[in-house]
This record gives structure tokens, sequence and C-alpha cells, in this order.
């Protein structure tokens, strides 16, 4: 792959999916996941609540056996939690549900895309936390030339497989971008710049997400409290960030590694 393909010359880049992740993960120091509606929601709202999350590609035997390995917890689908079985990927639905410290949240996009990273530091952004991430990659000094962070966009799937882009992502990932800029990052490559423009040039962030697709998608399937949790701007000051395998809050100090 070409450079220029790679924002090689900027402190701040952005990109979508998880092969956009692959592309851009290679030289960044950094990479954030972001993914409203709602894997990175969901992972605000357990390590919140002191939970190790455990991102997993697969929903089927494969997770069983990872989370039994983990001696943790397994997230089931929206539809299919029960009293026995409480934690899924929705935010709302983990508040419910009772503590557990070790929880495996499958999520193909999300996990796929904190697997691309390899060597590289990797926080969960949201718009919940749009802030205190900005805040913690600038005070770890992220988002430079030197030290490079990518932040992805995880964007949702058509039936046919291919990306689609979603304005809920997109929002999320303009908001950590500008949080950046305002605390001195960059230079910002034109996707990162077009992200926060987005971001900042919205005059109602919490009611473009809830009239999305996703959004819309997420409501009318009765899973309307998972768009309420998403649009709790900045009502989060948890940064969760992969380490040894789990994310977990990355408080000043914390030495983050990508095991998955």
């Amino acid at each position: 792959m070409s450079d220029w393909f790679v924002q090689q010359e900027y402190g701040v880049r952005f990109e979508w999916g998880p092969t956009g992740a692959q592309q851009l993960a290679p030289a960044a120091a950094c990479l954030v996941v972001v993914d409203v509606l709602s894997f990175t929601t969901s992972v605000t709202v357990a390590v919140e609540a002191g939970t190790q999350v455990f991102p997993c590609a697969w929903r089927d035997e494969m997770a069983s056996a990872y989370a039994r390995g983990k001696a943790a917890a397994l997230a089931v689908g929206r539809r299919a939690a029960t009293s026995d079985s409480p934690w899924s990927l929705s935010p709302a639905a983990l508040r419910r549900a009772p503590f557990t410290p070790r929880l495996v949240l499958p999520s193909p996009n999300g996990s796929a895309i904190a697997a691309a990273a390899g060597g590289s530091t990797v926080v969960a952004g949201c718009l919940r936390n749009a802030t205190a991430v900005g805040r913690w990659l600038a005070l770890h000094g992220y988002g430079t030339q030197e030290r490079p962070v990518a932040v992805i966009a995880a964007g949702e799937r058509w039936p046919d497989g291919s990306l689609r882009p979603a304005l809920e992502d997109l929002l999320g990932a303009g908001a950590i971008i500008a949080e950046l800029q305002s605390r001195g990052a960059g230079p910002l490559s034109a996707e990162a710049a077009s992200a926060r423009s987005c971001f900042t040039q919205t005059p109602d962030i919490a009611g473009a997400v809830a009239a999305s697709s996703s959004g819309i998608e997420l409501s009318r399937s009765g899973f309307a409290d998972d768009v309420a949790v998403a649009i709790e701007l900045d009502a989060g000051t948890v940064v969760p960030v992969l380490t040894d395998g789990a994310f977990e809050h990355g408080a000043d100090g914390t030495r983050p590694q990508s095991n998955l």
C-alpha cells in the first residue's frame, strides 16, 4: 500500500473499519476504536463498573471456550439475554446486569479493529467519553508526528457484508479528534479534519445519532435505551485501554499492551 493511503505525514489520522485499521495501525503509536452503537459504548459502561472486558471476534462455541479460558462471563446477543445470561452487547442491559469482574464481549467489528493494532496502544472511544479520551491521549503524548494516533470508526455492515459507514461513529471519532486538536495535537490529516468538522458543525449530536439509520434501527427493534446511553455526551470519564488482552481503565502510569 502506498504511503499516501496511510496519512503518513500527520499526527492525527482517521479511517473506517477493520481494513482501515489494518492499513493505519502499523505506523500508529495508538489506535482508537469508535463503535458508538454499541461495542465501545458497552465497553465504557462495563469498565466504569470495574469490569475487565475481553474483546472477542466470534459469536459461537469459540467465544464460549474463550470465556471459559478467561474465567469470564460471556456476553450474548441483545435478544438472547436471560436471567442466567444477563450480559449482552446492550449497554443498557449491562447497567442492569449483576456485576461480573471479567466479561468476554463478542463484536466482529470492534474486536477486529482492536486485533489489527499489533503492538500499538488500543483505546475504546465513544460519545460518552470523547473528551476524556482526547485528554488522555494528549496527556500521554499521542497525536504528534512522532507518536501518531489513528482514530478508526467501526461502521456497520450491509447485508452483503460490505462496510456501511455509520454517522454515529463518524461523530464519535470527530469528537475525539476535536478534543485532541484543542490540546495541540496534529497536524490532522484531511480525513481526520473532515471527521472533526462533521462533529463541530452538527448542532444536535444526540438528535443526529437518534435519527440516524443505526439509531432508528435499534429504537424500532426495542432497544431505544441503548441509543439513550450512547448519546450521554461526555457522561463518562473512564478511558478503556487494552491491557494484557482486556480493556480496563487507563489511569496515569498505565503501561498498556494489546495482546489479544
